[in-house]
């Protein structure tokens, strides 16, 4: 049975859409340029930092995030960046007794700005900073398992990205969900690991309710 929901943040609960036009901005790159190399880059299978290279050879990603912040630019997001089925999802995940968890490829701020949007709403909040491990590495999902309080093959995983998301929560022994929105859903979504690999594929995250119903009602 399914007892605990994770889900991943860029793309799963926040659209990064603006937080990627700032960095073209930084760049001094035309917006429609930077998300045209951006769909490129993920097209080939390449890390999505490879973006600045192309842009600015030798750019450290950690390193433009504090001149960003101390040029009173910092990496944001808040309420209007989230998915408009995030809060009604959560609110029915919790309401069926779900334990729910938020965990993301994410800097030490951005754990802070979810803990503002989310301290009521889950049980959990982890970031790759927190842990020192980074998705697609096991030790990420390992990490994971450690804090959610049930058997990896009651977690399900939630994620936009086959790579980094559901074959690696897969190969924790996890379920997963692949929701359908953002650069890499879009251009992974008919590939042969996108339809078959998921537990799940979902257009909305609030079709998992019922999924997760129904999951759970066949297991019996």
């Amino acid at each position: 049975m399914i007892r605990a929901v994770v889900f991943d943040v860029g793309e799963c609960l926040v659209d990064e859409t603006r937080e990627y036009g700032t960095w073209a901005d930084w760049l001094d790159v035309p917006r429609h340029t930077f998300h045209a190399m951006f769909g490129a880059v993920i097209a080939q299978g390449r890390d999505y930092r490879e973006v600045f290279q192309e842009f600015r050879p030798g750019f450290d990603l950690y390193e433009e995030r504090e001149q960003r912040a101390a040029a009173g630019q910092p990496e944001t997001f808040g309420e209007d960046d989230l998915y408009e089925d995030v809060r009604p999802a959560l609110a029915q995940l919790r309401a069926d007794g779900l334990w729910l968890g938020i965990a993301g490829n994410q800097t030490v701020r951005a754990g802070q700005l979810l803990r503002e949007l989310f301290s009521t709403d889950v049980d959990l909040i982890g970031t790759s900073d927190d842990w020192g491990a980074s998705k697609p590495d096991p030790e990420f999902f390992r990490c994971v398992a450690k804090v959610v309080p049930f058997s990896n093959d009651e977690i399900l995983y939630v994620g936009d990205r086959v790579d980094n998301d559901l074959r690696p929560a897969v190969a924790a022994g996890m379920l997963t969900a692949l929701v359908h929105r953002g650069p890499w859903a879009t251009i992974q979504w008919r590939t042969e690991e996108a339809e078959k690999l998921p537990t799940f594929r979902v257009e909305s995250l609030s079709e998992l309710s019922d999924l997760i119903k129904n999951f759970n009602g066949s297991t019996r």
